[in-house]
């Protein structure tokens, strides 16, 4: 076995020639071959040259080689990536949208600190419930919206954390199922105020349909429909957690495959209908008398939920990793203060500030001036 001493020697080479006629003179040419090349690279021939020059190159990233002089780079598996050295392959990092980092732990703060405010909103009509601000608006229907708008809010937490397969069967349907039952109460509320103002007039047959059971039964309606939905999505394409190695090099991002695209914008989509028709009927219904008129409200609110949703639209395609969950976790907060803003905070206004213009003498007059 030859050493690294004579390793060299034996590819020296010598060559001779003379230079003019009076002297002989042998001259040697030495080709120093290269050094050793360290862990982390690979040695690479030199064209026309000899085998003992070579060329160091490091190895791409993912590989490895882990002693002197080797010839082939060895390939991590797939949830190790290649040390700085490029000797050795250590776990990858695991990155999704957590609890313990800056932007997990505010989104988690908000909507816990924002749920609060439907249930304060409750109680201040719970206490003021025979006013005629909150009965002209349907007492029962507006906490329903409500408890739906609270669970809104606590909805984004499930978007939240280790994605687990239980997480991601259950937070888009947590998710779709509550926003329908946000929007279709919406819907009924809005429908409500229609019929309320057509049975008023003489003649009218619609007096039966003011019940609110008529309400009710929008909600249970579109909330069937919406599960419906759900249920097909679940039995036949599930979501499921992801494991993305290729968006970001040395990073696992681990996500909620949705499983059915078709069926998640099915769903989003229907919210957007439910949405739209309420936006429709409330713009229409928006010169009514004062004494019924929420509806103005509801055109403010309902236009804000679908430029929110949207919005979202592109930035979900062009997010990626933990921030395409941040985005939708934004959506969903930002498309419920929006209903609370524009449908609740004037009520609470007038309870809690003007109770001057909480009285029924006051709406019916300016009812009547409309």
């Amino acid at each position: 076995m030859t050493n690294k001493k004579e390793y060299h020697s034996m590819c020296e080479v010598s060559k001779s020639f003379t230079r003019g006629s009076a002297r002989d003179k042998q001259i040697r040419l030495k080709i120093i071959c290269s050094e050793s090349c360290p862990v982390g690279f690979i040695k690479l021939t030199l064209p026309g040259k000899p085998i003992c020059c070579f060329q160091c190159v490091r190895c791409p990233q993912g590989q490895i080689s882990n002693q002197t002089d080797a010839v082939m780079c060895q390939q991590c598996s797939w949830d190790t990536w290649s040390s700085f050295q490029q000797d050795k392959c250590i776990p990858k990092a695991i990155d999704f949208l957590s609890y313990e980092e800056l932007l997990g732990l505010s989104l988690a703060a908000i909507s816990i600190s924002s749920s609060v405010v439907p249930l304060c909103i409750a109680s201040i009509f719970m206490c003021h419930k025979t006013t005629p601000v909150v009965r002209a608006n349907n007492y029962s229907l507006s906490c329903l919206l409500l408890l739906s708008l609270f669970l809104c809010f606590l909805c984004s937490l499930g978007f939240i954390g280790y994605p687990q397969s239980e997480m991601c069967l259950l937070r888009q349907v947590a998710f779709g199922m509550v926003f329908s039952l946000c929007i279709s109460s919406v819907l009924a509320k809005t429908i409500t105020v229609v019929i309320a103002f057509t049975a008023i007039q003489p003649g009218s047959r619609l007096k039966r349909w003011t019940s609110v059971k008529v309400s009710y039964c929008v909600v249970v309606f579109c909330m069937c429909i919406q599960l419906s939905v759900c249920i097909v999505w679940l039995s036949f394409s599930p979501p499921f957690p992801e494991y993305d190695i290729k968006t970001q090099p040395g990073v696992i991002i681990i996500n909620c495959n949705e499983g059915s695209p078709t069926a998640f914008w099915c769903m989003l989509g229907f919210l957007g209908i439910l949405a739209s028709i309420s936006f429709i009927v409330a713009f229409l219904a928006r010169r009514l008398p004062d004494s019924f008129n929420e509806a103005k409200f509801i055109t403010f609110s309902m236009l804000a939920f679908l430029t929110v949703w949207i919005s979202f639209i592109p930035a979900y395609f062009s997010a990626r990793g933990k921030y395409t969950v941040a985005m939708e976790i934004f959506a969903i907060l930002s498309s419920t203060w929006a209903m609370v803003a524009c449908i609740f905070m004037p009520k609470c206004y007038i309870i809690l500030l003007r109770p001057d213009m909480n009285s029924r003498e006051l709406l019916m007059r300016r009812g009547r001036a409309q």
